[in-house]
């Protein structure tokens, strides 16, 4: 038995079709093969990844709108390696026998909308995928400022033998917003290197036995945390809720000594009033791998700031693994797991959003 919807038809003049999407379990007819469509051009290389798998169900790859639009009928599965916003909503209608979902990204914000969050579909993504390479990155930021980096180079290049003063990191405060997979990740290392960790969550009891935080706060107290800490970590995913989280009012908070490393997804920080608390030195810095808008516009006050370290996002880029065949091989994971009927394994909480 499914479950009906009336959904928008843009191949229709706007009209509205009702139809049934597969309820229940997802196990296949072990006679049959899963049509899985996949939106990437044919010849990308991280494809190999789907070797072991290619007899097991039938793959119809390509990225021309035309032939998704003409593939999606009949598709069981849909393999979303970068869809455009609205991409997947426009195949959505057509779409009628899909079981499955999988993004190759973490974030899938601009993947959801309504109907698919309401529908019994689901959605899997690369939560977690790139957690390591991403920490690594925020305790290159807290080591990049504490011991003053930009400095150590440009006296290397000017041969100058200037001794200086420099922190260290032990007993340092470090707050997380956004204490998921890459959030804790961060605390891991940051534990290692002997900083005090600080986290916020709704409900902050459930943290009371977590070996890894020194403190838990709840969301209504982040000014708080904010003010006690030395390092702010921003790993948390977008939602309406937290979009803007850190905003003027919220540097205000902080120390003016403190760093702000965002690791998670760009318009978490209101960048105008990030570049006005830098340029006030409300706050001394920023490691910013995302931003609220991308590419970074060469025009942005961002690139000349002394206090500023930049990755054009692509931290979690790993060479070796490389980042796409870690990807990949969730979804492969996943695959064995839905032919078998069992559960899927990280499963996006389609109506918070992440």
């Amino acid at each position: 038995m499914g479950v009906t919807y009336s959904v928008a038809c843009p191949e229709l003049s706007g009209k509205h079709v009702r139809f049934e999407r597969p309820a229940g379990k997802m196990a296949i007819d072990p006679m049959s093969k899963p049509i899985v469509l996949v939106e990437c051009d044919p010849g990308e290389y991280y494809l190999r990844n789907l070797e072991p798998i290619r007899d097991q169900a039938d793959f119809r790859i390509g990225a021309d709108p035309e032939f998704l639009r003409k593939n999606a009928p009949e598709a069981d599965i849909v393999l979303a390696m970068g869809m455009k916003p609205n991409s997947l909503r426009e195949l959505w209608p057509l779409a009628r026998k899909v079981r499955w979902i999988h993004s190759l990204s973490a974030g899938v914000e601009k993947m959801l909308f309504p109907e698919l969050a309401e529908s019994p579909v689901p959605m899997t993504n690369a939560k977690g995928v790139f957690k390591r390479s991403l920490a690594e990155f925020a305790v290159l930021g807290m080591l990049y400022f504490s011991k003053r980096v930009q400095r150590l180079l440009a006296q290397q290049r000017e041969r100058k033998w200037e001794q200086f003063n420099v922190d260290w990191l032990p007993g340092r405060k470090v707050s997380i917003i956004g204490y998921g997979e890459i959030g804790r990740e961060c605390a891991i290392l940051a534990k290692a290197l002997e900083l005090k960790i600080l986290a916020t969550r709704r409900r902050p009891e459930l943290l009371a036995n977590d070996p890894i935080v020194d403190k838990a706060f709840a969301t209504s107290e982040l000014h708080q945390m904010l003010s006690e800490s030395d390092y702010v970590i921003a790993a948390a995913p977008l939602t309406p809720e937290t979009r803007h989280m850190l905003s003027d009012a919220e540097f205000q908070a902080m120390k003016s000594s403190a760093i702000v490393i965002n690791v998670g997804r760009g318009p978490v920080i209101d960048e105008a009033a990030l570049i006005r608390a830098l340029q006030q030195k409300r706050i001394a810095g920023a490691a910013l791998d995302v931003f609220e808008h991308e590419p970074l516009a060469s025009d942005s006050p961002l690139w000349s700031m002394t206090n500023v370290l930049i990755s054009p996002h692509c931290t979690d880029r790993t060479a070796d693994p490389d980042w796409l065949d870690l990807a990949m091989q969730r979804f492969v994971d996943n695959f064995h797991r839905f032919v078998a009927g069992q559960p899927l394994q990280y499963v996006v909480d389609k109506k918070a959003g992440y």
